[in-house]
């Protein structure tokens, strides 16, 4: 049985799903293949970001989302750090994610992955262009030089298909057979370290915490290891906990401890009640290419790391938000090949630097501190270090600001790179999110963003607007004309004619585009994306 479909996306989890739900709702004929018919129960990838919220109220489900939370509404989603142990005199609770709000039109939000699938699975199953293959498997991809093949057979083994596509995404996890059966290769740093996931429930846990302020993970830092933390998270209230804690290279999860080591990190014999155990190892691997030919390979399929502070499955989709509507783009005539080639350019840099510098530097840190500080050694020294430990942790948030100042699709500054480091602002950059700022008609101008460009033009020459409209009609390019004065909070934005693309990133600024319309519109597409340039004139 032969089908065939403009995209076929092979996995089904939160990457796979939010993927077809963006095609679906942009009108983009697509096939999800997925084994699971039912999601899994262990709680992870629960730290959701502002940025990620974004993309759920652009998908038109961010109230479901947040009604499927666990938590009560409003309970404190940040992080609690502890020295040996939660009953500790040395502990500190700083500020996080909270500290960037202003600068996206969202809050941030905590629930179980297996929450927020369902939500995208509901909103699946109202997008009819969308078929929804659940208790199928894919086995074979075969790239031609117009098509790919997938040879898919259901889980209970009765029946094959083959699907052909346009395109084809792997979404299907750090062991994705879709990267293997392409053969994009991964770089690999192993850290020689299994850990315990646990997942239990405990009322001993919670009354012992209300000595703390209120708060989502709590952290444990000890000496002897070396930087790596045991943490606990909150599932639900009022005692649902998993914990992750570094174990022994020898230890067999039959008959580990699992319950001594929670104690040892508690600080007091708490009662357990056990769902689940098991043991995975810390490593972080990204693939060398996110792209070859017509497949394409988003979340754990593109890189995987550990879970230290919620960066795998917000930048799994953040992946597809950056590739779907560059797809759109392609198969709607206007995008080009080298409109598609730039998502492995912007993205790959993001994550390696996330990897690198937010995830192994933070243990690194960590490890430094434990070795250079310590109350048996020197209680003065390490009172005064712990405390300005503090704010040091809460401006990792600052940092962290994806930006894509090297892309060729993007009149980034001279020398400017693809980067996870960056400023948060509120003035228009080229590279960066555009954050919110207020609209005359109550909106804020990041809810007026258009599903395909918009053009920002803030008291801005009418001719240039009507030479970006004229040259988007002549290329096909859906743009979107968002008119309003410079005054009135939008003058943060330090222009008067902003270019947003679908992904709300500023691609491009100025005061007046002449007769370059065309040629930056060329550009945002992809079209001579490698060597073209604009005079020096478009840019001021």
């Amino acid at each position: 049985m032969l089908q065939n479909y403009p995209i076929v996306i092979v996995g089904g989890g939160p990457v796979g799903l939010g993927l077809a739900v963006m095609l679906g709702l942009r009108g983009i004929a697509c096939a999800l293949v997925e084994p699971r018919t039912a999601l899994s129960r262990i709680p992870k990838g629960q730290n959701l970001t502002q940025r990620t919220l974004e993309h759920f109220a652009n998908w038109g489900i961010e109230k479901e989302l947040r009604a499927a939370r666990l938590m009560p509404k409003g309970y404190p989603i940040g992080e609690l750090t502890a020295y040996c142990n939660l009953m500790s005199k040395y502990w500190h609770a700083p500020a996080g994610r909270e500290i960037v709000r202003p600068f996206y039109s969202q809050d941030n939000e905590r629930l179980p992955q297996y929450q927020m699938e369902s939500v995208l699975r509901e909103k699946l199953a109202t997008l009819p262009v969308v078929h929804a293959l659940f208790g199928w498997r894919a086995e074979r991809m075969e790239q031609e030089k117009e098509t790919v093949r997938v040879s898919i057979r259901s889980e209970d083994g009765s029946a094959v298909r083959t699907l052909t596509c346009d395109y084809l995404v792997g979404c299907d996890g750090a062991h994705s057979l879709v990267r293997a059966q392409i053969g994009i290769e991964r770089s690999k740093q192993d850290y020689e370290q299994t850990m315990l996931l646990a997942v239990f429930r405990s009322s001993d846990l919670e009354e012992r915490l209300k000595r703390f302020p209120m708060r989502s993970t709590y952290r444990v830092l000890r000496p002897e290891l070396k930087g790596f933390w045991q943490f606990f998270g909150r599932i639900s209230l009022p005692d649902h906990w998993f914990f992750h804690a570094p174990v022994p290279p020898d230890a067999k999860i039959e008959t580990f401890d699992s319950l001594g080591l929670i104690q040892q990190a508690a600080g007091f014999p708490c009662g357990c009640e056990f769902e689940h155990l098991s043991f995975w190892n810390m490593r972080v691997a990204v693939a060398e290419n996110y792209q070859n030919g017509r497949v394409f390979i988003a979340g754990d399929a593109a890189h995987s790391h550990p879970p230290y502070g919620g960066f795998g499955l917000n930048n799994g989709l953040e992946d597809i938000v950056n590739l779907g509507w560059k797809l759109t783009a392609r198969l709607q005539g206007w995008g080009t090949d080298g409109l598609l080639q730039s998502y492995s350019i912007e993205r790959r840099p993001v994550f390696w630097q996330t990897a690198d510098d937010f995830i192994t530097s933070r243990i690194k840190r960590d490890a430094d501190f434990l070795e250079r500080y310590n109350p048996e050694r020197d209680l003065q020294e390490f009172e005064a270090a712990w405390q300005a430990r503090e704010g040091d942790i809460g401006s990792r948030f600052q940092q962290y600001e994806p930006n894509y100042e090297g892309s060729p699709v993007v009149f980034g500054p001279p020398g400017g790179v693809n980067s996870a480091h960056g400023v948060h602002a509120f003035k228009a950059r080229p590279g960066h999110h555009l954050a919110p700022a207020p609209a005359s008609q109550g909106k804020s101008t990041f809810e007026a963003l258009g599903s395909g460009f918009t053009l920002l033009a803030l008291d801005a020459p009418e001719q240039s607007v009507a030479e970006f409209k004229s040259a988007a009609q002549k290329l096909g390019i859906a743009l979107a004309v968002v008119s309003d004065s410079r005054s009135g909070g939008r003058e943060v934005y330090e222009s008067g004619l902003i270019l947003v693309r679908p992904d709300q990133y500023v691609v491009w600024v100025g005061e007046n585009a002449g007769a370059q319309a065309e040629a930056i519109l060329r550009r945002v597409i992809g079209v001579g994306c490698t060597g073209e340039t604009l005079s020096a004139e478009s840019k001021t």
